[in-house]
């Protein structure tokens, strides 16, 4: 799944060409992915793409009148490309433009989204329980270590609750996690303020570093240039279990937490 630096990366990518552009057309091949495409979305035609923005993993396309809110969901991945691109397998929505772009949604197994905020209202509410973005000041030692006070589950599973924070997927939280030093099987309320201040910094960094080396190469994305991200080359332990540890070369553990994998070292990392 595209996590939160992947996104970015695409909305970085595609907002030179779309921006201040005007819609000639929106195709809908796939009305039914993970909702159905609300009829909407067709009301952008001839109006400017006013900006392009990210909140989550959500792609926001902000128009006069509304946004237009589209998700990769597991395997879905954004194009910009030229009009006369020949359509193949899965290639579900296009937004068409007067400069002769196309942005095309490809998405094999349509867990993705095109969803649709008129006024930049969020009715249905899909953005309002989402926690604080992790490269903002809102996600900060004082916020996950009060956020976390009496809560028995795992670190890693808090860490990934968006009500608690956006786009720390699994291999950030597990890189994050290893670099902090704690057990990602520690309970999230049992952390001191100390070792939160430790750990959201190094989120951040994580993220950071992450967005700017293009995002993790995963078998189901690549950017929008076609070409995959660089950063999974740097991976400390992700997807690395049975291999040395980078500090202290001791084996790399694997357990399954909510059916993802978290793979730790017993010695660097303590609960």
């Amino acid at each position: 799944m595209p996590e939160l630096p992947e996104v970015e990366v695409c909305r970085m990518g595609v907002k030179p060409h779309i921006e201040n552009q005007q819609v000639e057309n929106v195709v809908v091949r796939q009305k039914q992915l993970r909702w159905p495409i609300p009829d909407e979305v067709m009301s952008v035609k001839g109006q400017k793409v006013k900006g392009v923005e990210r909140r989550s993993k959500y792609l926001m396309l902000v128009f006069e009148t509304g946004t237009v809110l589209v998700h990769l969901g597991m395997s879905g991945a954004i194009r910009v490309i030229d009009k006369q691109t020949p359509v193949i397998k899965h290639d579900h929505f296009d937004i068409e433009f007067s400069n002769g772009k196309v942005l095309r949604l490809n998405d094999p197994r349509r867990f993705g989204a095109v969803l649709w905020m008129p006024d930049h209202q969020d009715i249905d509410g899909i953005l309002s329980k989402l926690g604080p973005e992790p490269l903002t000041e809102d996600f900060n030692a004082e916020y996950l270590y009060k956020k976390s006070r009496n809560r028995k589950i795992p670190i890693k599973t808090f860490l990934m609750n968006n009500q608690v924070v956006v786009g720390v997927g699994n291999i950030y939280a597990n890189e994050s996690l290893f670099k902090a030093g704690i057990h990602p099987e520690a309970q999230a309320g049992n952390i001191g303020k100390k070792r939160y201040e430790a750990l959201t910094a190094i989120v951040k960094e994580v993220l950071a570093a992450a967005i700017k080396q293009g995002g993790t190469t995963l078998k189901d994305f690549t950017q929008t240039d076609g070409k995959p991200g660089y950063f999974a080359q740097e991976l400390l332990v992700y997807g690395k279990a049975g291999k040395p540890c980078p500090t202290c070369h001791t084996p790399l553990m694997e357990v399954r937490q909510s059916n993802r994998s978290s793979v730790f070292c017993m010695s660097c990392q303590k609960k």
